[in-house]
Parts: C-alpha cells; sequence; structure tokens
C-alpha cells in the first residue's frame, strides 16, 4: 500500500464527489486492499473514452494496490437503466446481453490490469432470487424516495410513463454491492442516486456501507454533450489507431484540458499546469493535444502505434499537399449538428447531397486525416476541423451554433 496523501489525491484526480470523504480516508487507514466496484451494463457491444473514465479510476485504484471488481450488468440489462431517461427503456434480451458482455470483457483490459481485476455477472446472485427475494428487497425502499430521484420526480411531474420495474433497478444494482461487499463504488454523476441505495441496502444488511466516488460525465467531440454514440461524438476504443488520433486532434483546445485530466496517465495534474502555462505563454496547444493523442493510440493499439499515428498525421494531414493559405470557414450548424455530407456542400466541396454520398461511398473522403464512409456522421458546433475530398480539394472549417 502507498502513502496515505498520495493515495487521497490519486482516487481524487477528476472526481465530482467522494462521499463521505473521511470514511474513505478511515478505509484507507486500515491498511487492506479495498474493494473497488463499478457497473457496467451491457447496452451496446463497443466501449468508447466516455467508458473509460471511470476504468481509468479503477486502474488508479489497482496501482495502488487494491482488489478491482469489473462487474458485468447482465441481470440489469435486461431491466433497463432508467437514469436520465424521459421514456421507459427497452430491456435488452439474454441473447442481447450475452453478446456485448463477451466483447465488454475483452476490451476493459485495454485499460485494466487482468491478473488484478475480478470480473463478475451479477446474474450470479439475481438468477437464484426468487419472487419472494425480490420482493423482500423491494420492501426496502418506498415509492416516495423513489419519486425524489430527478429523472422519475420530472417524468412524474410530466405525467409520463413509469414503469414498475424501473423502480427496481437501483434497488438490484444497490444490491450488487451487498453480493459483492464493496468498500467503494464508481459511476458516473448520473448513478449518484443508485450508487447511494448501494450504502442503504449495506447498512440493512449489516455490512459496513460502501463510500460513493463518482466521475463526470465526458463531454464528446463536440465538446458540450455527453460522449455517446447515438450523437456521433465519440471515440471507439476498438477503432483504428488513425481514427483514435484523428478525432483527438479535432477537440477544442479548452476540452482538451479536460480530457487530459480524466483520461491521462502520463500526465500529471503538475504537468498539465505546466502545459496550460506553456500555451497561455504563446506556444501551440497542438502540440500538447499530440502528446494525448499519442497516448490514447498507444494505450488502445500498443507502444509505438502512437508514434506511426503521428507520423501518418504529418504526412497526410500537415503534408504539402495541404495548401499552406487554406482559409478558415465558419459555418453556422443547428443544435443537432451537420451530416458530413452536408457539411461538404456547405464548405463547397461537393455540389449536390448525391455527389457527397457517391463521395462517401468511394472511401474519397477524409475527415482530420481519417477516411469516412459515414453519411450518419453528425458534427457539432465548436469544433474545428479539415476536410479532404480526393486529392486536391481541401476546406478548413470551424462549426458555429447556428
Amino acid at each position: 500500500m502507498t502513502d496515505l496523501d498520495h493515495s487521497l489525491a490519486t482516487i481524487g484526480r477528476g472526481a465530482e464527489e467522494i462521499l463521505p470523504r473521511e470514511e474513505l480516508e478511515a478505509r484507507l487507514k486500515l491498511g487492506r486492499p479495498l474493494r473497488i466496484k463499478a457497473g457496467f451494463d451491457p447496452t451496446a457491444p463497443d466501449l468508447h473514452l466516455g467508458h473509460t473514465v471511470l476504468l481509468n479510476k479503477m486502474r488508479q485504484f489497482q496501482d495502488l494496490g487494491h482488489q478491482v471488481i469489473f462487474l458485468i450488468g447482465d441481470f440489469t440489462g435486461m431491466i433497463g437503466d432508467p437514469t436520465g431517461k424521459n421514456v421507459t427503456r427497452k430491456p435488452l434480451t439474454r441473447d442481447d446481453v450475452k453478446a456485448n458482455a463477451e466483447t465488454y470483457a475483452e476490451q476493459v483490459f485495454k485499460v485494466l490490469d487482468r491478473d488484478r481485476t475480478e470480473l463478475r455477472f451479477n446474474s450470479e446472485w439475481f438468477d437464484t432470487m426468487d419472487a419472494a427475494g425480490m420482493i423482500r428487497l423491494a420492501g426496502q425502499h418506498t415509492v416516495a424516495r423513489m419519486l425524489e430521484r430527478d429523472d422519475f420526480a420530472k417524468r412524474y411531474a410530466a405525467q409520463q410513463p413509469i414503469a414498475i420495474h424501473e423502480f427496481l433497478y437501483p434497488l438490484v444494482q444497490g444490491y450488487d454491492s451487498v453480493a459483492l461487499k464493496a468498500d467503494v463504488e464508481l459511476g458516473g454523476t448520473d448513478q449518484k442516486f443508485n450508487l447511494l441505495m448501494g450504502r442503504a441496502l449495506q447498512s440493512h444488511y449489516g455490512q459496513p456501507p460502501q463510500i460513493v466516488l463518482t466521475m463526470p460525465l465526458l463531454e464528446g467531440l463536440d465538446g458540450v454533450n455527453k460522449m455517446g454514440k447515438s450523437l456521433g461524438n465519440y471515440i471507439g476504443i476498438n477503432e483504428p489507431a488513425n481514427a483514435i488520433f484523428g478525432k483527438t486532434m479535432s477537440i477544442s483546445d479548452d476540452l482538451m484540458w479536460r480530457w487530459y485530466t480524466l483520461l491521462s496517465f502520463r500526465a500529471s495534474l503538475a504537468d498539465i499546469e505546466r502545459m496550460k502555462s506553456e500555451v497561455a505563454a504563446g506556444g501551440n496547444p497542438r502540440d500538447a493535444k499530440v502528446e494525448l493523442a499519442r497516448e490514447l493510440v498507444d494505450r488502445f493499439h500498443g507502444d509505438g502505434a502512437g508514434d506511426a499515428a503521428v507520423r501518418h498525421w504529418n504526412e497526410v494531414v500537415r503534408g504539402g499537399a495541404i495548401p499552406d493559405d487554406l482559409p478558415l470557414q465558419r459555418i453556422a450548424v443547428p443544435a443537432e449538428g451537420i451530416r458530413i455530407g452536408a457539411l461538404l456542400r456547405a464548405c463547397g466541396l461537393a455540389a449536390s447531397g448525391a455527389e457527397a454520398g457517391r463521395k462517401l461511398a468511394e472511401r474519397a473522403v477524409r475527415l482530420d486525416g481519417v477516411i469516412t464512409e459515414d453519411r450518419e456522421l453528425a458534427l457539432r458546433a465548436g469544433t474545428e476541423h479539415l476536410l479532404q475530398l480526393g486529392k486536391r480539394g481541401f476546406a478548413r472549417v470551424m462549426l458555429v451554433p447556428a
């Protein structure tokens, strides 16, 4: 185990809340490895950088000598997490959950140490819990308390339906902490109610209540919305190296510092402040962004892959084929963003939607140095991009709110 002050500083890096902080300090002073739990519902087959905010914190706990539990919510995934939803979420089938869970297990070890990770599924205890047990669990909380949850309260006030099974989700997630005897549970800020439920249920079952640590929700490429596939503002950890590098280089300078805090292992907080000072004194923020992009590529594709991505970036994106005097076009986009085909038209690279679609299908379009053929790709305000059509068509665009 490491020095207490160092442990607290490492654990606290980027954290939104630690509840209660004094209990974490007391638990660390026990001198034993703590059981650190984080649950992930396998709602989609691929993980993105937003998911790795929690994975990174888990890895930091591992490096401090603690026992990490990566819990796959194969049972809760069939209920459907109502967090942040204004409609009842469609539950997944057991086959969906099983397929997604298998890919999760493969991907998480790009961040976590396999030998120091306890991989669990909450079907282990819920598949054996009968209806009477579930009713007893449901008896541990009241409807009034459930309606204190922000998303439930808003839906109730708006007379939007709330299914009974949605009330079970926080209880089921909380019971996971009982089954695993968790000392600490990690989650996003949107999970705070569910995490605190774990504390309450552990107390009821005679266990020391877990410490709750919440992490911010990572903003995606647009710098505004939570990273997610539905908004097209994500970087998947299984994406090609050049795609990860190019997309990282496309984020705003302000967002870069937040990504450094939440995603980087190589840069300490002191390093980040030093880089900020260098940029404020006239340094080029692109240099810092290159190092962040290099680190992320190395993490998901192996050491050395980042150097290759840098070389590709310099050759393709910053090479001599790109005009030195390429003007920056400011293009207004609506709140939901602009699809890549429409952007090709707006900046003058394509004369029509049909031409843009054809060029995308021909793999003749590059976005920030990476070939793209995704017609549904939506780009949002607050980002700057380099577009290339064929060998000679270039446009540098800054997307601004309409």
